[in-house]
């Protein structure tokens, strides 16, 4: 699987300058246009601003060759999120989300969605491999969860919901098509916010959609034209220029993480850590199947939300702020957004800092607590 993500990288970086002619500019331009010329004839390749952008052709002709399959750019993850919920839903459906998972994508669905007659379960994401998928028509999958880090078997449950007609569709925004290519292990749908990793520097909202299924692309393209989800060209760029040092950035982190991870297990101020790389992880051996890496977040678990919250103000290198992905290590106190889980549990987002250096800062935090 690496040699083929290294392939995928190097065709990827190499994509935009084999369609080159001399004199014209490696980078994508920025192109900062709502009209195009239209002499005589509509037949060309841009039309208008919210139909389409030479911009976004950059980005998503690199996507599509990162997921191997045809990418549509949003202007965020939830954006993304949405476009499938009303390209590829209509009332009487049912559909399975996780209820440990992003819990803006539970509020958008229970505001939004349900209100035109769309029935919404919910599941652990721990116990997906034991529910009965009849009668649903869209299984949608966050795996490892976020914050909790909970694994499931994807190909399993694909297997079995198409078997019951449910189209499938993963949030992979945790782990990228670097560390986790669901499109391979049987999805229909693969979504991430590339706000995280994907962009990298914290610095814009993005999104993606990929498939390798053009009917349930088509629909998703032509909702985003019509309700107007779109990414700005400067945006888009920001995103574009970000991919292009992903692999070097997210091998960092997710080495990074292994190291911290290992050495976070063994100290007593810790009372529990959740990290799919190591052994004591629930579905650490389908995590060894199923992810080419462990990802960059671990959750940590202190006595109380005090000591939480003391790791990190007093901690040098970890910024205090929410999300995740960037460049910079992050961390927060996931129960204060009311997510489900322990007062002291703490989301930790290992950044791109020399490991040593981010184990010592640590560890001196730790031993003060």
């Amino acid at each position: 699987m690496s040699t083929r993500n290294d392939d995928i990288i190097a065709r990827m970086l190499h994509h935009r300058a084999s369609t080159l002619d001399g004199g014209e500019p490696v980078p994508a331009p920025i192109a900062m246009a709502s009209v195009y010329m239209l002499p005589g004839t509509i037949d060309v390749p841009h039309q208008y601003g919210r139909f389409s952008n030479p911009t976004w052709d950059a980005l998503e002709e690199s996507l599509s060759i990162l997921e191997d399959a045809e990418s549509v750019a949003f202007p965020s993850g939830m954006a993304a999120i949405a476009s499938v919920f009303t390209a590829h839903l209509s009332a009487g459906d049912r559909v399975l989300l996780p209820s440990d998972g992003y819990w803006t994508t539970r509020a958008y669905a229970e505001k939004y969605i349900r209100p035109h007659g769309i029935e919404i379960d919910y599941c652990p994401t721990g116990e997906y491999g034991a529910r009965d998928l009849s009668g649903f028509a869209m299984v949608y999958i966050e795996t490892p969860s976020n914050p909790g880090l909970d694994i499931c078997d994807i190909a399993e449950i694909a297997a079995r919901a198409k078997s019951a007609g449910a189209l499938v569709v993963v949030d992979n925004t945790t782990m990228t098509p670097l560390g986790q290519r669901p499109l391979d292990l049987g999805a229909d749908i693969v979504l991430a916010s590339d706000t995280k990793h994907v962009s990298g520097h914290s610095d814009v909202l993005s999104g993606h959609i990929a498939s390798r299924n053009s009917a349930l692309i088509g629909p998703i393209r032509e909702w985003r034209k019509f309700f107007g989800a779109i990414p700005s060209p400067f945006d888009t760029w920001l995103v574009y220029r970000g991919l292009k040092t992903l692999d070097v950035r997210f091998d960092r982190m997710c080495a990074t993480a292994e190291t911290i991870a290992n050495r976070l297990a063994d100290h007593p101020k810790i009372a529990a850590i959740r990290f799919p790389g190591l052994e004591t992880h629930p579905a650490h051996a389908l995590a060894r199947r199923q992810m080419t890496r462990f990802g960059s977040v671990l959750g940590l678990t202190f006595s109380d939300a005090a000591t939480a919250e003391r790791f990190i103000a007093e901690s040098r290198f970890i910024v205090p702020a929410t999300s995740f992905g960037g460049v910079h290590t992050s961390a927060e106190r996931r129960a204060r957004w009311g997510d489900q889980v322990a007062e002291g549990y703490v989301r930790l987002s290992i950044g791109c800092e020399p490991a040593d250096a981010l184990w010592s800062d640590f560890a001196s935090v730790l031993n003060a607590l």
